[in-house]
């Protein structure tokens, strides 16, 4: 089974260049309400978003079916999404579609993220030779959201889509995430 598993985030090393630790004697020291000297608070924009993505290939066209082929496609998309901010939990798939966990970079919109797990992803599809020419995503995609709590239990839902596949076509898997997060879908517009 082919499954892309990326390094764990690194946290910075304390002291380097724009951390707190290195700017430390530098910083002006302000004069609080009780007259007590104190560091000004640096402010901070934090986001923890984790979505599941998933979208399939043009008319469900089974252009995946090679193990080998889908592997590296899905280090490509990885790679791509970690140039973006967004860092991947889990990119796996079957010969029609794919899943993306992934974290979503707060300066990242989630069309952003399709967009290039999509464009550049696609492109190179095309350059793995002439059986490939024809190859396209479908123009739509399903997101949903994942609790923290929850990602295990997603990421284990994505690493079993082989298995899974052998009971359920992508379709019928596609409603059933739709119905468990509440999106209504209108079946004329979703399948291309």
């Amino acid at each position: 089974m082919a499954i892309f598993r990326p390094k764990a985030c690194r946290k910075p090393a304390q002291g380097k260049r724009g951390t707190s630790a290195a700017l430390g004697s530098r910083t002006k020291k302000v004069q609080s309400p009780n007259g007590a000297q104190q560091s000004p608070a640096m402010p901070q924009s934090l986001a923890r978003v984790i979505i599941h993505v998933v979208f399939s290939t043009k008319n469900r066209v089974p252009f995946l079916k090679d193990p080998d082929l889908r592997a590296r496609l899905h280090a490509y998309m990885a790679g791509i999404l970690q140039s973006i901010g967004c860092e991947p939990i889990l990119i796996n798939g079957v010969e029609d579609h794919v899943h993306i966990l992934s974290n979503l970079s707060r300066t990242v919109t989630i069309a952003a993220l399709v967009e290039a797990a999509k464009t550049n992803p696609s492109k190179w599809m095309k350059d793995q030779g002439s059986a490939y020419r024809d190859f396209f995503w479908q123009g739509g995609y399903g997101s949903f959201s994942v609790s923290q709590s929850n990602v295990g239990q997603v990421r284990k839902y994505v690493a079993t889509q082989e298995e899974h596949h052998r009971k359920i076509s992508y379709q019928d898997e596609f409603r059933a995430l739709c119905r468990k997060h509440g999106i209504e879908i209108d079946e004329r517009y979703v399948w291309d």
